[in-house]
């Protein structure tokens, strides 16, 4: 699957083989030194996005988006082709690596899939944000969040990500900022490329960008998002409940280093037939795609 839309970098993503993972590989640096696997343990803290380095300082910036689709439709293997340091934003949201998936088809591997199965709450916090993890059968997320903008105000959703959910309630969520902080990165001369085409952009309680929201939590919804990518640098799909109160990409991956600090707070287990149906991409179609393509 390529995608490019007016950015310096084209991505691919390439089948892979059964216990391979999520691996980034950077197509303008070789086989060796562009390799960087997506997990906890190669991100990189960043208030904006999520970025991976490897051992050799090659890096891969803003890859919760993609991560995210990967995640929502339940695949577990990839290699990721990008010819530079920053996957595509699209949009702002992961709808069109959702419909770029999906149309090139997934394949199904007829292995056992491993989990990570979330043992005892886990807790952290940075500031007044917190994010914690709480053992349950499934994957669910539940996010609020307060802005003092009244376009954004204060926002709260609970989901449960089991079969196709990801696709029908959160892709299309765009990242959002404030006008104010857009200005601000402007004059220290970053987001020099962002536009209103990749990102809801708010002042006050207006909304700049053309064609307004796509839902009237839109914002929650997009952290929520964030959050299912974030979680997938653990390694593989986790069995537990995410709830985050003002949490970013930092404080989450906080969480998964204190989920993996201590054992006892995790297991990993093999999903085999029925125990598998509950995961997040199990049983999605286009049709899951199609109220928000």
């Amino acid at each position: 699957m390529g995608l490019h839309k007016g950015q310096p970098a084209v991505l691919r993503v390439c089948p892979a083989p059964a216990g391979h993972g999520i691996v980034f590989h950077r197509t303008d640096l070789g086989p060796a030194a562009g390799r960087i696997p997506a997990l906890w343990t190669h991100v990189q803290v960043s208030p904006l996005n999520t970025r991976i380095v490897n051992d050799a300082g090659a890096s891969v910036s803003t890859i919760e988006h993609l991560m995210a689709a990967l995640a929502g439709l339940g695949i577990h293997n990839a290699k990721v082709e990008l010819d530079g340091p920053e996957v595509p934003i699209l949009d702002g949201s992961a709808r069109d690596f959702v419909r770029g998936l999906l149309a090139a088809g997934l394949d199904h591997q007829s292995v056992p899939l491993t989990a990570i199965r979330v043992l005892r709450p886990v807790t952290v916090t940075r500031g007044d944000a917190t994010a914690t993890l709480l053992p349950a059968d499934l994957l669910s997320i539940a996010f609020d969040i307060e802005f003092d903008d009244p376009a954004i105000g204060r926002q709260q959703k609970s989901l449960d990500l089991a079969n196709g959910a990801f696709v029908r309630e959160l892709c299309d969520s765009r990242t959002f900022c404030r006008l104010a902080d857009v200005e601000a990165m402007r004059a220290r001369g970053l987001a020099l490329g962002g536009s209103y085409d990749n990102a809801v952009v708010v002042d006050g309680d207006r909304v700049l960008s053309p064609g307004g929201l796509r839902h009237s939590d839109e914002a929650v919804r997009h952290k929520m998002l964030d959050a299912l990518g974030d979680l997938y640098t653990a390694g593989a799909p986790i069995l537990g409940r995410y709830v985050g109160h003002r949490a970013g990409h930092a404080i989450t991956n906080d969480l998964l280093r204190a989920l993996f600090a201590d054992p006892r707070n995790h297991a990993r287990v093999t999903l085999r037939g029925d125990a598998a149906l509950a995961l997040p991409g199990v049983g999605v179609k286009a049709a899951d795609l199609a109220a928000v393509a």
